[in-house]
């Protein structure tokens, strides 16, 4: 007959089990479906310039605000682009600082700037959002990219990615690019969020029509212009906080053809100077990436705990405690793969393999900042973006 503390230790035996086994399994399982799926993605460096008379014109289109110290570098990227028929249309969204004044001192420089400043936001809009509409109203390209003010281009990467867009007949595409990481803090963030981001959003999936999954990247994402029109374009993204990712998805809802790709060799950006930054930065985008739901939040920082840091902990403490069995072996490979993907992620994000060691710290302050942004936007009873406070019943009416 089994004592008290023999069935209390058979029953710990069977919840370790259960809640190390669900980690391995998922971890082998995902982890072989996104490395097959993220090597068949295209990559820039392999499409070669065709010649010039060939390429469609290009309207590349940006807001900023307050960009005063990202925005000189990176405007001089676009300005010295080789692509022979393109514009820019950059957007001061009502900045505070010397934005506008250096817009317009690039623009009298370089015909191909026009700039636009929005002094004042109506009613029913986001300022970002809103600002790249504006931008589209003055397009007069045949092809649209969208990216950000403090993005950097190659000379030769428009060129490229032309190339691949046209010969492969696409509709939209959204290309990940090299991310500037500067500091400890700024590399432990941020490859484990470009982990969490493959995992999550499974980039090779937006091109598989049977799939739901989207994409949409901010630093960079180019559409036909018809496909911008029949989608209602901005307008219909009037109110979405992660405007870029549910561009992507109203292309994929339209039944238009959806890429994703690399341009780490062409493409980069520092998504946030340091840790601080980087905390700051996503409060007002972690909620509305979970559509302003907060059982969806929780399950997602339950699925982060028991994904990449419950296996962490325990390992260490069944080998202390020398109890091998399944719990043992679980904990085991949910670590070592999670681990090797994390090398693996941070090899090609060009920072040192051994923040793979930094996994569950990663993890740890992902959750923080999904946490913290659900709090404060629920304490808030909305987000303020760009000095303007926009209540949380209006946002979720304007979800796509």
């Amino acid at each position: 007959m089994f004592t008290k503390f023999s069935r209390e230790k058979i029953i710990l035996h069977i919840l370790l089990t259960i809640a190390l086994g669900i980690p391995a399994v998922l971890w082998a399982i995902q982890s072989v479906r996104a490395g097959m799926g993220m090597m068949r993605l295209p990559r820039v460096e392999r499409f070669e310039p065709l010649e010039e008379s060939k390429y469609p014109r290009v309207s590349i289109m940006f807001a900023a605000r307050d960009e005063i110290d990202t925005l000189p570098g990176a405007l001089e990227t676009l300005l010295s682009l080789d692509y022979p028929d393109y514009e820019v249309i950059a957007v001061n969204d009502r900045s505070s600082d010397g934005t506008g004044r250096v817009l317009d001192n690039f623009a009298d420089r370089d015909s191909r700037l026009r700039v636009i400043h929005v002094s004042d936001l109506p009613p029913g809009w986001l300022g970002k959002p809103h600002a790249l509409h504006c931008a589209y109203q003055l397009a007069t390209g045949s092809w649209f990219v969208f990216t950000d003010a403090d993005v950097h281009f190659a000379p030769d990467s428009l060129r490229r990615i032309m190339t691949l867009a046209t010969t492969r007949q696409l509709d939209h595409l959204a290309l990940m690019t090299h991310m500037t990481m500067i500091g400890f803090w700024e590399r432990v963030v941020m490859t484990y969020f470009g982990l969490g981001f493959i995992l999550g959003v499974e980039p090779w999936q937006a091109s598989n029509p049977r799939s739901s999954k989207f994409i949409g990247i901010g630093a960079f994402q180019l559409i036909r212009r018809p496909v911008y029109e029949a989608i209602s374009g901005h307008r219909k993204l009037a109110m979405e906080v992660i405007e870029d990712m549910k561009l992507g998805k109203l292309v994929k809802k339209a039944g238009f053809g959806s890429q994703a790709g690399y341009a780490a060799e062409h493409i980069r950006v520092r998504w946030q100077a340091g840790l601080g930054n980087l905390v700051r930065g996503t409060t007002k985008n972690f909620f509305a990436a979970a559509y302003f739901n907060l059982p969806l939040v929780c399950l997602q920082v339950f699925g982060i705990f028991l994904m990449s840091v419950f296996p962490w902990i325990a390992l260490p403490w069944l080998l202390i405690t020398k109890s091998f069995g399944l719990p043992l072996l679980f904990a085991g490979i949910a670590v070592v793969i999670a681990l090797s993907v994390h090398v693996a992620l941070s090899f090609g994000a060009k920072a040192s393999p051994l923040y793979g060691l930094s996994h569950p710290i990663g993890a740890l302050i992902f959750m923080w900042m999904l946490a913290r942004s659900t709090v404060i936007t629920l304490w808030r009873g909305g987000i303020v973006w760009r000095d303007t406070f926009y209540p949380l019943a209006e946002l979720r009416r304007g979800l796509v």
